[in-house]
């Protein structure tokens, strides 16, 4: 990923940067830790070397002159274009995004996929049409999702302030944010104010929408080992809109906890139109234990568990979302293993419009190995149970295995293959589908800028 940064000092426009980042698969729970670590996160910035423009001005252009491509010089002989427009053109500085903070960030990602299902199905959709991991694409090209981000980071100061903004557009977008009913591939993804309180170590605040602390996966596609999401994921929230604040107590121990309004379970949040029980919110919870570089290989190695409950946007009944999970680095190089537990439910509602209570679990496994600079291979088993259906399917348990396989040949791109297997114990894979199990086959590309 590059990472645009602006920045001013006076009335002087600093130098402009833009620094690669390495594409991660990561857990939701490492990126939250991380985020509170409190190191430089771009180094020094430089003003730009004015003082010998005029010096070099003379060599500098006979030096265009001389990397004009002969098309150029063609078109210049015959009157097309001017010759000395065309070296102004080649000698043009970067154009800079003028903002009125300092430290703002623009980034984003374009993510597409390729699906192909070899199951037969009498439906219009993929043999599993009917579960969550797939957003409901078809076989065939798909626009997975486009995001655009425009942030500003805390900085180092005891009262720092910043912010973020994530407008996502594409097939999964109308599972998170702020999304529109009548328009849903359209979505805020994520839209908060952070501050920071000097108290003890300094306490951050997210106030807003932001994402779910809850989960071994997340929303961005390549930030996860696998290009489809576990059964785990479709249980859990994806959003939240309210209040959310962490501390970083030590190098081993981090939490957060927060406030915010209802969840319909499918984890898209509307603070337009809410529902008639707005009184009533949500609380979340979550601890991070990180293993310190005293512990050597596993140095690094992540436990972390968290909580929701709160209203539900349905029968007044409340949402109940439990987690578990961590990732840990081995004594064999580029080889890392994790695992992670989901539990959703609801409880039961008594009186008028009575409901039973109803429950899901998942549990998954990952390993993650990374061969080369630019190949890697992932794998994830995972196995779900619930007392009425798992995620839409008219199974009570179904089993999963993923492999996938990453190689990035090409710079700022993510390019994979995967193969999964889902076999449904005891039902079927979408109402019009007599089958057992499900094999599909997947390509993804995403571009990161």
């Amino acid at each position: 990923m590059r990472t645009f940064l602006l920045s001013y000092h006076g009335d002087m426009l600093m130098e402009f940067r833009q620094m690669p980042k390495k594409l991660l698969q990561t857990p939701r729970h490492l990126l939250i830790i991380r985020q509170k670590r409190r190191f430089g996160r771009v180094g020094k910035l430089d003003l730009p070397a004015v003082h010998s423009q005029k010096t070099n001005k003379n060599n500098n252009i006979r030096g265009t002159y001389m990397k004009l491509n002969k098309w150029t010089l063609g078109l210049a002989a015959v009157g097309v274009v001017s010759l000395a427009s065309a070296v102004k053109a080649e000698e043009k500085a970067p154009t800079f995004l003028e903002t009125a903070v300092s430290g703002t960030q623009i980034s984003g990602y374009v993510n597409t996929s390729a699906h192909w299902n070899f199951n037969k199905y009498t439906g219009t959709g993929s043999a599993v049409s009917s579960s969550g991991y797939d957003s409901g694409k078809k076989d065939g090209f798909n626009l997975d999702a486009v995001v655009v981000t425009i942030s500003k980071s805390l900085d180092e100061t005891e009262w720092a302030s910043g912010y973020k903004v994530e407008i996502a557009y594409g097939q999964d977008a109308a599972s998170v944010g702020m999304n529109d009913a009548s328009e849903d591939n359209n979505s805020i993804k994520q839209a908060y104010v952070t501050l920071r309180t000097p108290l003890g170590n300094g306490i951050d605040w997210k106030i807003g929408v932001w994402d779910t602390i809850l989960g071994y996966e997340v929303f961005d596609a390549g930030n996860n080992p696998n290009y489809t999401r576990s059964y785990g994921y479709m249980m859990e929230p994806t959003t939240y809109a309210g209040i959310l604040a962490s501390y970083k107590f030590c190098e081993v121990v981090s939490a957060s906890v927060g406030v915010a309004n209802v969840s319909n379970g499918g984890g898209t949040v509307n603070p337009v139109n809410r529902s008639s029980i707005d009184s009533r919110k949500t609380y979340v919870g979550s601890v991070a234990l990180t293993a310190p570089e005293s512990w050597g290989f596993l140095a690094g190695s992540t436990v972390y568990g968290a909580a929701a409950y709160g209203a539900g946007s349905g029968n007044n009944q409340n949402n109940i979302n439990w987690y578990a999970g961590t990732v840990l680095n081995t004594g064999v190089k580029g080889l890392k293993v994790g695992a992670a537990y989901d539990y959703a439910g609801n409880d039961a509602k008594t009186g008028t419009g009575a409901v039973a209570a109803n429950w899901n679990n998942a549990v998954a496994v990952y390993a993650s190995f990374q061969a080369t600079e630019k190949l890697s291979v992932h794998a994830r088993g995972e196995y779900a149970w619930s007392d009425i259906a798992v995620s839409g399917l008219s199974s009570k348990s179904v089993y999963a295995l993923t492999g996938t396989v990453q190689y990035d040949l090409w710079k700022n791109v993510l390019s994979r293959a995967e193969i999964r297997w889902d076999h449904a114990n005891g039902g079927d894979f979408g109402p019009s589908n007599s089958s057992k199990g499900a094999v599909l086959l997947a390509a993804n590309i995403i571009y990161k800028f």
